[in-house]
């Protein structure tokens, strides 16, 4: 089996492990439900990850303040990693780990979600602004691997893809950040079957 063969393959047993996993499932549908209760209620979603993750962070804040499936208004959603001075600045003045917990503490409000994105689930700095965010009465959100990792004791929801193979868990983190997107876009603002 090729690469290409291989690595799609992969990519679908995965996805059809989680279809299986009605758990995961029913996980992803109370955050989509609380994600709805926030913004509703004048809160925003924040997002977090490091390297790729922060692609997919990114790429899951512009799908709710943009718009997703259909024209309608902009939803506060956020990646805490998209200004690069003060990236830089915290990193090299506070160290790196402080670089996600410092914007939760200068834009987290209670009733607000922070979703923190890493495969290993044990990115210190992820693990910190969960801390923050808890302190402050947020509700925190993991999309991790397999185990969890040391997220598992810091949130209040995990999403652990059963998988330990970092590009298979990326996939399938933005397949499930999709769903949640599509979920929360159509309940807030529903459409008439004749105009979709």
């Amino acid at each position: 089996m090729t690469i290409i063969r291989r690595s799609i393959q992969d990519s679908i047993s995965l996805k059809q492990s989680i279809l299986s996993d009605d758990g995961l499932i029913d996980t992803l549908e109370e955050i989509a439900r609380i994600c709805f209760l926030a913004i509703e209620e004048g809160k925003k979603i924040l997002f977090c990850g490091n390297g790729g993750s922060a692609a997919d962070a990114q790429h899951l804040a512009a799908e709710l303040s943009g718009r997703f499936y259909y024209d309608r208004p902009p939803l506060f959603a956020e990646a805490l990693h998209v200004n690069t001075s003060y990236l830089t600045a915290v990193a090299n003045d506070y160290g790196y780990e402080a670089i996600f917990q410092r914007l939760v503490q200068a834009k987290g409000r209670e009733g607000d979600v922070l979703i923190g994105l890493s495969t290993s689930g044990n990115s210190t700095n992820i693990i910190k602004a969960f801390e923050t965010a808890n302190e402050k009465d947020m509700t925190t959100v993991a999309f991790t691997g397999e185990s969890g990792g040391k997220l598992r004791f810091v949130a209040d929801y995990l999403l652990n893809v059963p998988s330990r193979d970092t590009p298979r868990i990326q996939e399938a983190h933005i397949t499930l950040g999709h769903a949640l997107c599509e979920i929360i876009e159509s309940r807030l603002f529903p459409q008439n079957e004749a105009n979709d």
